[in-house]
């Protein structure tokens, strides 16, 4: 199973929100020095996200994508994508895989160009909370039901997606293992988010097949030992 360690990034800093509220934030300090202390630990791949973006506000993300990036790990990022001029852009900061969430609701033309353009490099972001997609950075919730626009992702070519449960986001809960499980009928490799907090809880999701896990507070505040994680899970 591979482990995503993420990296948010608010107003230029590592952050971690609670349930995305921005007024509940921890700072993690310099997004750059978080990356490498994860890719020292042993991480093959990194998640790292424009919070500022998904706000709806500018925020230079690209030039701190851009160090990130010379790290030399790959990097799954999202956040604050809403054209085909958005996601261009962030691949040429560097991502090497872009994760679409908002735009896939509110544009999902976007969505379908995105696949044919770029294939498996697109993921879809699955962002959920009581069964329905949440947009805009989970500021609100869409007329859209989250397991049925994961059908339409793997429908359209989409491969991998990230599921966020967004009422565990950040919480340390624990995982939504069943909903997680079931977002994997859809046909899609599913990411898991949202809640993880103890090699238990990757040990629960790599024993029920899920392909990935992105990794927030646990591995800040220590919860989770990333290099032991990455040694037991294999990624």
């Amino acid at each position: 199973m591979i482990l995503y360690p993420a990296i948010d990034i608010l107003n230029g800093r590592a952050v971690r929100l609670l349930q995305g509220r921005r007024s509940e934030v921890t700072d993690y300090g310099d997004p750059a020095e978080c990356a490498r202390r994860w890719v020292d630990a042993g991480a093959k791949i990194l998640h790292v996200v424009d919070l500022s973006g998904a706000f709806g506000e500018a925020s230079g993300f690209e030039r701190t994508l851009e160090r990130i990036a010379k790290l030399g790990v790959p990097v799954q990022s999202g956040g604050g994508l809403r054209s085909m001029e958005e996601i261009g852009r962030r691949f040429r900061a560097g991502a090497d895989r872009v994760v679409l969430g908002t735009v896939c609701v509110e544009h999902p033309e976007v969505l379908y160009e995105a696949a044919q353009r770029y294939g498996d490099k697109i993921v879809a972001g699955i962002d959920a909370a009581d069964g329905r997609l949440a947009v805009r950075g989970w500021t609100r919730l869409a007329d859209k039901d989250a397991f049925e626009f994961g059908c339409e992702a793997k429908a359209l070519g989409i491969a991998d997606a990230v599921f966020t449960d967004v009422g565990r986001d950040g919480s340390l809960a624990g995982v939504n293992l069943a909903d997680t499980v079931k977002m994997g009928e859809t046909g899609l490799n599913i990411i898991a988010s949202g809640g993880i907090r103890s090699i238990d809880d990757l040990r629960a999701l790599k024993e029920s097949g899920v392909y990935g896990a992105v990794l927030g507070r646990a591995i800040y505040t220590g919860m989770i030992d990333l290099a032991a994680a990455i040694g037991e899970m294999g990624w």
